[in-house]
């Protein structure tokens, strides 16, 4: 097209020549011609212009038409689509490409959106040929006198035309390819296929291509959501779809939308009442932080990487659509249990001071203040719920701020706690909150006092996080969260993050121990233990003697895991590890073994518990199920793997008893709030804190949903004292499952049908061993033990024994609670 815009332009500068010798040849004719009665002239020169302009255009078009591009983009219509990921129950999580473009056949797009188009742009768009003449004319009149060339008079068809083939440069010599293409369109195409690829084709800004995509961008919505007033602003784009760009230009965009509304009344598409109370009616745009789509960004750039190894460069224009595991409800609790877990965290931290400060000087205009705080917001934009604030005064221990939309805020009391101290004028000058600060602020839960929530000083989150949650019984993937905001890192901490695992790998020395012999009656000496200069201790600092592993699992005992490893041997603990799908070669093979050493992803750790709430099964984990065209052809499709022989990893017995005991641990033991809070019986977890709290983790899950969360630095170093997996890692856990549990009944995980197990007594009563273990063939005792100690006094017994078994109430020693380290 390109060569033939060049030839026109060539064309027309020949002709230009030939018509100014031609003047220049008929000077004596002129000269006679002036003899002539006015209107004779005028009537001469008319029909001379008109046989002139005639026979240019003529012989323009005779040597174009033939060099007119063929129309198979059109005919055969296969736009740019990009790539779209969705959840499970069909809502997009991202879109990945230059252009989006959702196609919807002309019969699928609303009647009010195209009659609102095309009174807008082209009004006899169904009676002419594709040139509107006298539209055409009007144009030229009007550009004859004007240097800018404003008036374009296009229609519908020649807009795409100069859409698909032309430059958008304004030039005469572009203006005549544009009409010939605009008459061989319409010889070719009906006039509903020309008026749908338009309407999929034009720009509309935000990237959107066509009305669909539009009405997403925009609004969020789809076509045949959107209200009159959400149609006209629509159909005011393609004129300028950068300047009437409502998210970027709401004023000028609402000009537009009132004129759309007056030629739908002058149509009668619409009667002035209706035209009014859309003009009236309050839009409610997408900002760019909801265009985000930020919930799924961790799980969904996994999915873009495999896709593009898969299509390359195509897969980013040919219209695939992703279906993934990923459940929306579940991937919005995900995100916003593990952001607000890490804010909470943040809140304990000392104060670092304001991100920036942006020059407010007193006496400063509305005006001119206004727009030094907006310009604040382009490099400090905010961040999802975590909002950017501007601080213009501080005064009476209370501050106000004015943030991105507009809104200017108070923060006072328990929202200045945290920063009470950088309120003061002698603050250190890196930590003081000015006039001009630029910090952030966080909506607080809704009181009597602020029905919307009060707003707190905060600071963005330091640390990072993970959150997995899988279904065991097919390994997909329901939610994951790699950290807490992908635009600031993209590191997938749910499965490029190795981190020690600390208490939380304690279930699987249990599970080998099982097949040795052992039970949860098993007596073993909570004693110091000294290996070398390795002095290993308990996180309480406390050492309670003889206990059965069900007692030391729930109170998380490091002694007690250590002499159960010695047993077990580190060499078989690994490969034990290993049936759970945890990378052998990252488990070391000496006593540190037993607390959690080694190196583990948060993803891993969601399968590895998985095996014990399917009953032994070890799946692989799943997130993409199927891929299919813009012809919704299938490309590929997965399904998730079954429970059969070949996927087991455990005996169903073994993965009912060391679940028993991680019951246990969430009903009494250190993570006793996971049951408190959600308030059932069949939650299954461990919580795990490595040395010096430099990683929090909690391992969980029931039946039908496995859930891991793990809270740490990038470069790894203290979480501070205090903290622990059943402190910082645990709450995530249960706002996540909150939601993910609602609509699931309880039910505890029942023993095997195939038997394999019995009941014997223990020291604390009835509990489960294997059969062949029965009696005197198991492991009553782990390692040495201690002498037994003196039978208590009557009164003590009577006190503290029968009753309280009877009761089944037990002691006030087995509540674990929250204590900070190894748990």
């Amino acid at each position: 097209m390109q060569q033939i815009a060049q030839f026109a332009r060539n064309l027309a500068r020949a002709l230009a020549g030939f018509f100014l010798a031609l003047w220049r040849r008929t000077a004596p004719l002129r000269d006679s011609l002036r003899q002539l009665p006015t209107w004779k002239r005028i009537a001469v020169w008319s029909g001379a212009g008109l046989l002139a302009l005639t026979l240019l255009v003529a012989g323009a078009a005779a040597v174009i038409w033939p060099g007119l591009p063929d129309l198979d983009r059109l005919t055969d219509y296969n736009p740019k689509q990009p790539l779209r990921v969705y959840s499970e129950d069909g809502q997009l999580l991202a879109e990945y490409g230059t252009e989006r473009r959702s196609y919807l056949p002309l019969e699928q797009i609303p009647k009010q959106m195209q009659q609102a188009l095309l009174a807008v742009e082209d009004a006899n768009f169904y009676d002419h040929q594709g040139v509107y003449v006298p539209g055409m004319l009007r144009a030229f009149w009007v550009n004859l006198f004007s240097s800018s060339r404003s008036q374009g008079a296009s229609t519908i068809t020649q807009q795409l035309a100069r859409d698909l083939y032309l430059t958008k440069k304004k030039l005469y010599t572009r203006k005549v390819v544009e009409i010939l293409l605009a008459f061989k369109i319409e010889s070719q195409l009906s006039k509903d296929k020309i008026l749908e690829v338009y309407m999929n084709q034009i720009y509309l800004g935000q990237r959107a291509y066509g009305f669909e995509a539009a009405a997403q961008a925009y609004f969020g919505k789809s076509l045949k959501e959107l209200s009159t007033a959400e149609t006209a602003m629509l159909a005011g784009l393609p004129q300028s779809p950068y300047r009437a760009n409502p998210i970027t230009n709401l004023k000028l965009a609402q000009r537009r939308q009132a004129t759309v509304l007056l030629r739908m009344v002058d149509v009668g598409m619409i009667t002035p009442e209706q035209a009014k109370q859309a003009k009236e009616e309050p839009l409610k745009l997408r900002t760019v932080q909801d265009q985000r789509l930020p919930y799924g960004q961790y799980a969904t750039e996994m999915v873009r990487q495999v896709v593009h190894a898969q299509y390359g460069e195509d897969a980013y224009n040919r219209g695939l659509r992703v279906t993934t595991t990923l459940r929306m409800d579940d991937q919005i609790a995900a995100y916003k249990a593990l952001r607000r877990t890490l804010m909470d965290y943040e809140r304990r931290k000392a104060w670092r001071g304001p991100e920036g400060d942006v020059d407010l000087p007193d006496g400063m205009d509305a005006q001119e203040q206004d727009t030094a705080i907006s310009q604040v917001f382009n490099e400090h934009p905010d961040n999802d719920d975590l909002r950017t604030a501007v601080v213009t005064q501080v005064a009476n221990n209370k501050l106000q701020a004015s943030l991105s939309d507009g809104d200017d805020i108070e923060i006072q009391g328990e929202g200045l706690r945290s920063v009470q101290s950088a309120l003061s004028p002698k603050a250190k000058a890196d930590l003081r909150i000015q006039r001009g600060s630029i910090i952030r602020v966080l909506r607080g839960a809704p009181t009597k006092a602020f029905p919307k929530g009060a707003w707190v000083v905060t600071q963005s989150p330091e640390a990072e996080g993970a959150l997995v949650s899988v279904e065991p019984d097919s390994g997909k993937i329901l939610a994951l969260v790699g950290g807490f905001d992908f635009n600031r890192n993209q590191f997938n901490h749910a499965t490029q993050a190795w981190r020690q695992p600390g208490s939380s790998f304690k279930p699987f020395i249990y599970s080998g121990a099982m097949e040795l012999g052992a039970s949860p009656a098993t007596l073993v000496d909570d004693a110091p233990i000294s290996v070398g200069d390795w002095n290993p201790r308990n996180s309480d600092g406390n050492f309670d003697g003889p206990m059965t592993l069900r007692q030391a699992l729930a109170k998380s005992k490091n002694m007690v895991t250590i002499r159960v490893l010695e047993q077990l041997t580190p060499a078989r603990g690994r490969t034990w590890a290993g049936k759970f799908g945890l990378d052998v070669e990252k488990q070391p093979e000496n006593l540190t073994l037993a607390l959690g050493s080694g190196s583990v992803t948060p993803l891993q750790m969601a399968s590895a518990y998985s095996v014990f709430a399917n009953g032994g099964y070890l799946l692989k984990p799943l997130l993409v199920t199927k891929i299919v065209d813009a012809q919704n052809q299938v490309l590929f499709q997965a399904e998730p793997e079954k429970l059969t022989d070949d996927r087991r990893a455990i005996s169903e017995r073994n993965a009912f008893i060391t679940g028993s005991l991680l019951r246990e641990v969430a009903i009494r033991g250190t993570a006793y709030k996971a049951s408190a809070s959600l308030k059932r019986y069949d939650l299954y977890g461990k919580t795990g804190t490595t040395n010096d709290a430099v990683d929090a983790w909690f391992a969980g899950f029931q039946q039908r949903v496995a859930t891991v969360v793990w809270i740490g630095y990038d470069q790894p170093r203290s979480l501070g004292a205090g903290e622990s997996g059943g402190g910082i890692a645990l709450p995530a856990w249960i706002d996540y499952m909150q939601v993910a549990l609602k609509d699931i009944k309880p039910a505890e995980i029942q023993p095997p049908k195939d038997g394999g197990l019995v009941q014997e007594e223990g020291p604390f009563g009835p509990d489960w061993v294997f059969s062949e273990y029965a009696g005197d063939a198991g492991l009553k005792t782990i390692g040495p033990m201690p002498p037994p100690l003196p039978p208590p006094d009557a009164a003590s017994d009577a006190a503290s024994g029968p009753a309280g078994r009877a009761s089944g109430v037990p002691p006030s020693w087995w509540m674990g609670g929250e204590r900070s380290g190894g748990q």
